[in-house]
């Protein structure tokens, strides 16, 4: 058998999100976390993006499990697309299947997956692999790192993690047994890299329950709260603060509903009977006895909160005696929709609490100290930094060197490249395929690079949409040119250049017949090229221009 570890990820690499790590021995294959991610801003039309997982496809009878570290997007968002294509069982804590369960119903996929769900300290094999469960803090409940015993020894992976002293439930990380295995030997360890720009630790999600209670405390306005649905332990404490304050709390949103649900099925909120009611009995109670959980923390344009705020909900208007606690900050890259959403609430009169006026959130990653934390009690031979974007990775790097790590025993990796361990060192080998894969609606995939570029330059520039009917006998011109236009200038208020348009097209097709030309393509692409080139030299924009030949 072979003797070398590989390890490379499809996503999570120089970029936020999307993860997914692959752990190849032999022949046996191992899938660590299946996430998305969201479209950059010109990525138009795009839903969601996924990992490329075709080298997955191409090597499905080799995958022995997917596990999975907790039910965060970015983390299991891309989980249904793969298993369109692949089978293998899952692996993975309570909370993340039901969450899963959910998921799987929406793509049609329920009871077609194995899932099976372990506790912390459980142990599953898949192949030569043997993995356990270790129970970390996370901003989702039932988070948890992974032992993969390999037969060259132990490699910990942390998944998203901190180090909670005051944990809202399920008590604080597993440091005992991360010592324990750091004692015993620990031959690689990928650690979370996303906050480690930050100094000291991160805050306890306790605080966040002080902060909510001086917000309730005296308060005689409606409490809407918008959080992260999956953050079960934030959304306990609301109800938390509901119930001694004698609230009644309302849900507003389809995920945050669902969430809900099942994290109260499973036992993860504690809810006091009577306290969550409709909406539509809960606008029925005075102002001061009213809270509302909403979606919409980044500023979704599809979310509770939005509709709230920009008055296309049905059930709740939003006015001046309302308070609007916003308990998140912007993922990178949301930061527009959300100010927008921001300056609308205050349009509407309500008071709105957010991120930069009182610290209503806490991040769930680790910062400097408990990464040094990590490296301390495991004590690795060899480090890889993962889900970091480039300089996230390579500051982590650094760290790890400070703690003592060699140098040439780190490995700053991206996706694709693999990461070729034996016992005796470690070094980035050769690339498997790797990319993003665009849904656009139904469609997973279909969108590529052409169908990016032509909405961009529509986006950017509109389109000139040429309609003329040519003579099949020696394409001399029988009607037309239609000129229609979209995203690039009014017809009725450009007639100037629209005449001046036809005008190229005329001179365009008569040198087509002085020429001799007659094939339909080379007459389309001389008169786009003329077009072309006055709209650029005349207005400095560059339409997309599509001519139209009927033949008669």
């Amino acid at each position: 058998m072979a003797s070398r570890l590989k390890i490379y990820a499809l996503g999570g690499l120089n970029e936020i999100g999307k993860n997914l790590y692959v752990y190849e021995y032999g022949d046996d294959l191992l899938v660590v976390d299946c996430g998305m991610g969201f479209p950059d801003d010109d990525m138009y039309g795009v839903d969601i993006v996924i990992p490329d997982y075709s080298y997955l496809v191409k090597n499905k009878n080799r995958i022995r499990a997917i596990a999975l570290t907790h039910g965060h997007e970015d983390h299991i968002g891309g989980l249904p697309y793969l298993l369109r294509e692949v089978s293998a069982p899952v692996y993975t804590t309570r909370l993340t299947a039901g969450i899963l369960e959910i998921k799987f119903a929406e793509h049609g996929l329920l009871g077609k997956v194995k899932i099976n769900t372990l506790e912390a300290g459980e142990h599953f094999k898949a192949g030569c692999f043997d993995v356990e469960l270790i129970h970390v803090n996370h901003s989702i409940a039932d988070a948890v790192a992974f032992c993969v015993g390999t037969p060259i020894g132990k490699v910990i992976h942390t998944g998203d993690f901190k180090i909670d002293v005051t944990p809202i439930q399920g008590g604080m990380a597993d440091l005992a047994r991360l010592g324990q295995l750091g004692k015993e030997g620990v031959l690689a360890l990928l650690s979370d890299s996303t906050n480690v720009e930050r100094p000291g630790f991160s805050d306890s999600e306790m605080k966040v329950g002080e902060r909510f209670d001086r917000q309730f405390k005296g308060c005689e306005k409606r409490i809407i709260v918008t959080t992260f649905a999956s953050n079960v332990h934030r959304i306990q404490q609301i109800i938390n603060c509901a119930h001694k304050y004698k609230r009644k709390v309302g849900i507003t949103g389809r995920s945050m509903e669902n969430i809900i649900k099942v994290s109260i099925d499973l036992g993860y909120l504690k809810v006091p009977d009577g306290i969550l009611i409709d909406l539509n009995q809960l606008s029925g109670l005075p102002k001061h006895r009213q809270v509302i959980i909403s979606t919409g923390s980044q500023g979704e344009s599809m979310s509770a909160l939005y509709r709230m705020a920009f008055s296309g909900h049905r059930q709740v208007e939003i006015g001046a005696g309302d308070r609007v606690i916003i308990s998140a900050s912007a993922i990178p890259g949301n930061e527009r929709t959300v100010s927008s959403v921001i300056d609308e609430l205050f349009r509407k009169g309500a008071e709105v609490i957010y991120d930069r006026l009182e610290e209503l959130h806490v991040s769930g990653h680790a910062c400097q100290e408990e990464l040094k934390m990590m490296l301390a009690l495991t004590q690795p031979k060899f480090f890889v930094p993962v889900h970091g974007e480039h300089r996230h990775l390579h500051r982590h790097a650094a760290l790890a060197e400070g703690m003592g790590v060699p140098p040439q025993n780190i490995a700053v990796s991206e996706n694709g490249r693999i990461i070729e361990i034996t016992r005796k060192s470690i070094k980035l080998g050769e690339t498997v395929s790797s990319g993003n894969v665009l849904v656009d609606g139904t469609g997973v995939g279909d969108v590529g690079s052409v169908v990016l570029r032509d909405r961009r330059h529509l986006a950017e520039d509109g389109m000139v949409m040429v309609v003329m009917a040519l003579s099949t006998e020696d394409a001399s011109l029988i009607s037309g040119p239609d000129i229609i236009t979209r995203g690039f200038v009014y017809v009725k208020e450009s007639e100037q250049l629209i005449e001046e348009l036809k005008r190229v097209i005329y001179e365009s097709l008569d040198s087509c017949l002085m020429s001799g030309m007659s094939d339909w393509a080379s007459i389309k692409a001389r008169v786009k090229s003329n077009l072309s080139g006055y709209l650029y030299k005349t207005t400095k924009r560059s339409p997309m221009i599509l001519p139209v030949i009927l033949e008669v």
